[in-house]
């Protein structure tokens, strides 16, 4: 099924940008009616994302009832088509069957994964089912990624989810509905970051403050090889839904007011879950716009 998807780009639209630039936005042939979402880049050529499982005869896999959401991995071509997809390989011993996001480590030691809570564990201790957390893993040959453990910042009567590791692997970015002090989440959820520490630890999570998040609602962060911060929010002042904004962080680590991007990078729905290549001219985002296949689909965009 998923492994022999063939390209197909849907021209979507041209946006003139900064006068001397276009961009380009493209619907890809491996989205199909179901969603596809909660990118993430791991290599130049291969891409993480988000989608639901099936079984041989075509029918959505479910656990307990409910759907199973996981992680594919697929290679990335050329001209941006998303080839070769097959399940992330994580040990069968841990029964994820709710996985919105991933990322891997820069080193490709660790597996970074927002999932909720299991039955087993709900069942052992009060933890409220809807919330979700971070676990990190590590990969094993012939096992794959196991070993997982929930990150000890992660408190259970909040969510944790979306997160994102800097190029340098040294701090990790995630969407939070922390409360307490000054780092109290302003809207729904906000970004936070938290500092990974030579011996293998973690800090305390960090408020982006009033920059980055605002009153509503901010998701799916993403830092690029030039500490440029992307993420989604339905904030007031957008063109409908979630959109994709950015915020640039100073010499002294700090990030500078978020700017939200243009059309057709942006629509009036939802747009989430934006990569983009080293390089700053092309990548991929998820989008519920109009002209889709039914749900969040996955686009290729260029910039020229």
């Amino acid at each position: 099924m998923l492994k022999h998807f063939y390209f197909i780009l849907l021209f979507i639209g041209i946006y003139s940008y900064s006068q001397s630039k276009k961009i380009k936005v493209e619907n890809l042939a491996i989205n199909k009616e179901y969603a596809h979402f909660g990118l993430m880049a791991i290599a130049e050529d291969k891409i993480l994302f988000s989608s639901f499982l099936f079984d041989k005869k075509g029918r959505i896999k479910r656990f307990q009832g409910e759907p199973i959401l996981t992680i594919f991995m697929g290679d990335v071509s050329e001209e941006g088509a998303i080839l070769n997809v097959i399940p992330l390989e994580i040990d069968p011993v841990y029964k994820f069957s709710y996985i919105t996001s991933a990322t891997i480590s820069p080193n490709s030691e660790k597996l970074y994964i927002a999932t909720k809570y299991s039955y087993k564990e709900i069942a052992k201790s009060d933890l409220n089912p809807d919330n979700f957390h971070i676990k990190v893993g590590e990969y094993k040959k012939g096992v794959g990624w196991t070993n997982f453990k929930v990150l000890p910042f992660c408190k259970s009567r909040y969510s944790y989810a979306h997160p994102a590791i800097s190029k340098d692997g040294k701090t990790l970015y995630f969407t939070g509905n922390l409360r307490g002090g000054k780092e109290t989440t302003k809207g729904g959820s906000d970004i936070f970051k938290v500092n990974i520490l030579d011996d293998n630890t973690y800090g305390t999570p960090v408020n982006l403050g009033s920059k980055v998040n605002s009153y509503s609602r901010e998701m799916f962060p993403y830092i690029s090889n030039d500490n440029t911060l992307y993420f989604s929010s339905n904030r007031p002042g957008g063109f409908g839904g979630f959109d994709i904004y950015k915020s640039t962080m100073n010499t002294e680590g700090i990030f500078d007011k978020a700017v939200k991007l243009p059309e057709p990078i942006n629509s009036n729905r939802d747009d989430f879950s934006y990569i983009i290549n080293n390089e700053n001219n092309s990548g991929y985002l998820s989008s519920k716009r109009e002209g889709g296949k039914g749900d969040d689909d996955i686009y290729y965009f260029t910039i020229d």
